[in-house]
């Protein structure tokens, strides 16, 4: 079920209506509503694929009740870390099915085949589950927590369930924390006008990302990326150029959703995105995109291979790995491979150059932040691009087939349509950056809010790709 679908629109509402419906007391019959909706959620997809995010919940959750059986010293330290390697190494087995296996097993037969020997290899026809890195890293985050102590084994099944079916951000993340949102299915969440509002205020403004800035770019982007005999160095710039807004007005868009439709019934989740365009280096670029994954890799990969607390080849090594590892997080694919690498050598540049962790004003901020800007759309590229030869069309093709993007009249006004969207939203959280915002209060506040509700609703009618595809993180 889509979020930028009629079946959400009511699926939602009639959620949340039932939610509140539940005295606050019935607090378990409260959660077994919320999974039974997340389930529900999750199998408009494929069915049977439930079975496999119910085989990452049991797996997770009776794991970490073996880890807290035992102590964290002696034998119970050894009996704890096999727990936890049965756990890990169960979940990432099954992900290394659907996702990696025909990558990996395609590579090792081309690789023989390049060495003059003919190796037959099996392959598996299936379709990967939607959501399944998401879900996988937050209940394996889950299992490493326990193991470290930072909570106890969570002991009521359908709670610890919910945690990881959670339908807001399910097959999208934000990749939660337990310690942040486990906790929050034992607290009484009563109806606030106030929270609701500012709920359904973060949902639109995901919608307007989503529908009018991500989709109208896509319908450019898509063309140029999906037909690339027909298109010149300039069409392939103007696509790149856009790319980098399509994919952060999908992706935070989702998350937006999320974070709002969770806020309307009375959870917490984590920001997952802070205006990551504005940022004037590449270290910075990852501190404010898909802020919950990069979190996840710095505690739960970078800090255990030693982080920057080791001499400055390891670093660099553990910063490679981490990125490289990130990059495959995202796909089956040398793009994505290669594009973690590109990240990982650009942050181990900046630390050789020290560049990062300035506080630059004026007319520098805005060089370093049109320099980073650059650099992440070259690694945009890599991201979108079907192959590593096809990157490299595009970006040969920039230089050396260079001439005014070729535009029919409708596209024209497709792609004019997606930078009048973008100037909007480059405008807001411009505003955001630097902390310009309206001081109202009582009537003026709520006339406000309602008004900035209607004005986006509009734009989103007016401009909106209403039937635009699936978010492009969902195939991750």
């Amino acid at each position: 079920m889509l979020f930028n679908s009629i079946s959400f629109l009511l699926f939602f509402p009639i959620v949340c209506l039932c939610y509140f419906a539940i005295p606050a007391e019935w607090l378990r019959a409260r959660n077994g509503l919320l999974l039974g909706a997340s389930f529900y959620f999750y199998m408009n997809w494929e069915p049977a694929y439930a079975l496999l995010l119910l085989l990452c919940i049991v797996i997770t959750w009776g794991t970490a009740l073996g880890i807290g059986r035992h102590d964290a010293h002696g034998r119970g330290k050894l009996f704890r870390k096999c727990w936890l390697v049965v756990g890990i190494m169960v979940n990432l087995s099954v992900l290394f099915l659907f996702k990696y296996y025909n990558f990996i097993t395609a590579a090792i037969a081309d690789m023989m085949h390049s060495l003059g020997m003919s190796v037959s290899m099996v392959r598996f026809q299936l379709l990967l589950p939607v959501g399944i890195s998401f879900y996988t890293f937050q209940a394996l985050g889950y299992s490493i927590d326990v193991y470290r102590g930072k909570l106890s084994a969570e002991r009521h099944f359908p709670t610890y369930a919910l945690y990881v079916s959670f339908f807001p951000q399910l097959v999208a993340g934000p990749i939660e924390r337990s310690t942040h949102l486990l906790p929050q299915f034992r607290e009484r969440h009563a109806f606030n006008y106030g929270q609701a509002m500012e709920g359904l205020r973060l949902m639109m403004w995901g919608y307007f990302m989503k529908l009018v800035v991500a989709d109208r770019c896509g319908l450019y982007v898509d063309a140029v990326f999906n037909n690339m005999p027909m298109h010149n160095g300039g069409s392939y710039l103007l696509a790149s150029l856009l790319f980098p807004f399509q994919i952060y007005g999908d992706f935070a868009g989702y998350s937006l959703i999320a974070i709002g439709a969770s806020r309307v019934m009375g959870f917490r989740l984590m920001d997952n995105f802070r205006r990551p365009y504005f940022s004037s280096s590449v270290g910075e670029f990852w501190h404010r995109w898909h802020i919950s994954l990069s979190t996840w890799f710095r505690d739960y990969v970078y800090i255990p291979l030693g982080g920057n607390r080791v001499s400055r080849c390891r670093n660099y090594l553990n910063l490679m790995a981490t990125f490289t590892l990130s990059g495959l997080w995202h796909g089956a694919n040398w793009t994505f491979l290669f594009w973690g690498m590109f990240h990982g050598g650009l942050l181990c540049i900046e630390k050789r150059l020290g560049i990062g962790g300035h506080d630059y004003r004026g007319m520098s901020r805005l060089l370093h932040c049109l320099l980073t800007f650059v650099l992440v759309s070259l690694g945009w590229v890599l991201f979108r691009a079907g192959s590593v030869g096809e990157a490299c069309t595009v970006l040969s093709g920039i230089v050396i087939r260079f001439g005014m993007p070729e535009l029919s009249f409708a596209m024209f006004t497709e792609v004019t349509t997606a930078l009048a969207a973008i100037a909007v939203l480059v405008s807001s959280e411009y505003a955001a950056e630097h902390g310009w915002a309206l001081r109202l209060t009582g009537v003026g506040q709520q006339v406000a809010a309602h008004a900035v509700l209607l004005l986006l609703a509009v734009a989103i009618l007016l401009f909106g790709v209403l039937d635009g595809g699936q978010f492009i993180y969902f195939q991750f």
